[in-house]
């Protein structure tokens, strides 16, 4: 049965977003070097490491989050927004969590990566959001620490993007070679001369 294109073209698309998501700065390479060679997917145990790695640095911010005071703020002349940003936060917290346990125990699952990846992605943006309002309301050396939360989880987040790369790029190979035997079966089969029909005689 002929793989679905759709399918495909999704985990392509996964790969692009993926290399495209988080660092906007360029990345320059000379030209007279070789291109790295491919190390392939990294190992299930390897994986697992990051996930985990992860998973406790989201479980660090838990309490952090947990000290922010927006309704104090609107007598400071914060606008209420904050008090929506900070439980759409802690909302993404929550969903990263179970998102990252739920990888961990079946990392070969390209869709449950990817759902960490973007849970991750959404909580970091809200909490961007949310570190502007502790700053200038609240307390500037809380939000310093959010802030920097953030940057020590950069360097798992590049290795679990890398490992999503991979792995999407493995499960597409894998399909394609599937889809191509797939084919050639059905070309054997309709190279096979039909089967002769016997003929019943009537006394």
């Amino acid at each position: 049965m002929k793989l679905p294109l759709v399918f495909l073209l999704s985990l392509a698309s996964a790969i692009v977003l993926l290399g495209q998501t988080t660092d906007s700065a360029p990345r320059l390479r000379a030209s007279s070097a070789p291109p790295p060679a491919d190390p392939g997917v990294a190992s299930e145990w390897d994986a697992r490491k990051i996930i985990d790695a992860l998973s406790q640095q989201a479980a660090h911010l838990k309490p952090i989050i947990g000290q922010v005071q927006p309704a104090a703020w609107l007598s400071k002349g914060a606008p209420a927004a904050y008090i929506a940003q900070w439980n759409t936060t802690q909302a993404e917290l929550r969903y990263l969590i179970g998102a990252a346990d739920s990888f961990a125990r079946q990392p070969e699952r390209l869709t449950l990566g990817l759902d960490m990846y973007f849970r991750m992605q959404a909580m970091e943006s809200s909490l961007r959001s949310l570190i502007e309002g502790v700053r200038k309301y609240q307390n500037p050396a809380l939000a310093s620490i959010m802030q920097s939360v953030i940057a020590e989880n950069s360097t798992n987040r590049d290795r679990l993007r890398q490992y999503l790369q991979d792995l999407a790029a493995q499960k597409e190979d894998e399909f394609q070679v599937a889809d191509r035997e797939a084919q050639r079966c059905r070309a054997a089969l309709l190279q096979q001369p039909p089967p002769k029909t016997r003929r019943v005689s009537h006394p």
